[in-house]
């Protein structure tokens, strides 16, 4: 712990992105205003002491509106890397581990995948069961399987020619065992670092694909969805597209420097070619 908040980019980064996570959070709880709330005389106010972030084209509070889409973003992007993380790691620890014709098929099955964007996947979804957040969420995931299955696979094969694991194949564990005691624990950091940079891309895959109506729907709100509601109104009302468009800014440069941080203090070469450097 004391080496993870010697770096200053992970606790500006970290401490950003748990702010968000927590007005998020507290959306689920209370919003000064019904995101459905419609008062249309108040409509397009500046900020003013009743509403901190003014008013959209229908009289909703911005602000209530900013703290529930904050938590579906956040949602989307999480249970899309958790989808790649539980299909992409043992993907690619089961390429590591026996290679040979298994390792080929991994290969082979991500170069699939990565051939179909997320938008691309989010048309094909969305064409067979209709838009929402649900088939955002597919669509995020499935991209990211390769991404895990990639990482998994180079980090494992670099730990696979260590001497503890040729120990273990010694001691008769199989590679089943070898993958799950070994390989696994010994990736975990590049497994998280890899989860935070997800994140971040899934937040923008959220809006963008609910900029193009394809991610979440209405009565629900995202920071992407409130900028399709306001990209009409740019010349004439910019604070509605400032307000998203700042806080979508704001959450990835939070999550891109808490993961560049993550990974300057986790891996240990990095943590000597700094030191290096300063001597």
């Amino acid at each position: 712990m004391k080496r993870l908040l010697a770096h200053p980019s992970l606790v500006l980064g970290l401490g950003a992105t748990l702010v968000f996570l927590a007005i998020g959070v507290v959306s689920l709880f209370w919003t000064p205003y019904g995101i459905a709330d419609i008062d249309i005389p108040r409509r397009f106010l500046g900020p003013t002491p009743a509403h901190w972030l003014g008013t959209d084209n229908l009289g909703r509070d911005m602000l209530s509106l900013v703290m529930a889409g904050t938590w579906t973003s956040f949602l989307v992007a999480a249970v899309a890397v958790a989808i790649g993380i539980f299909i992409g790691v043992p993907l690619g620890l089961a390429a590591a581990a026996w290679g040979g014709a298994v390792e080929w098929l991994v290969l082979r099955f991500s170069d699939f995948l990565f051939a179909f964007p997320a938008v691309i996947v989010a048309i094909l979804i969305t064409a067979l069961l209709g838009p929402g957040a649900l088939n955002a969420i597919i669509a995020i995931g499935i991209f990211n399987i390769p991404v895990f299955a990639r990482v998994a696979r180079g980090g494992a094969l670099s730990v696979a020619t260590l001497d503890f694991v040729a120990a273990g194949r010694l001691a008769g564990l199989g590679n089943a065992m070898i993958a799950w005691r070994h390989l696994l624990p010994n990736i975990m950091s590049l497994i998280i670092v890899q989860g935070t940079i997800q994140m971040s891309l899934g937040i923008l895959a959220e809006a963008g694909l609910s900029y193009i109506s394809m991610g979440t729907q209405p009565p629900d709100t995202s920071l992407g969805l409130m900028l399709r509601d306001a990209q009409g109104l740019f010349l004439v009302h910019p604070w509605l597209t400032l307000v998203p468009g700042l806080c979508i800014v704001l959450i990835v440069i939070a999550l891109n420097l808490a993961g560049d941080g993550l990974r300057d203090a986790i891996d240990p070469r990095l943590r000597q070619g700094n030191a290096n450097v300063l001597a």
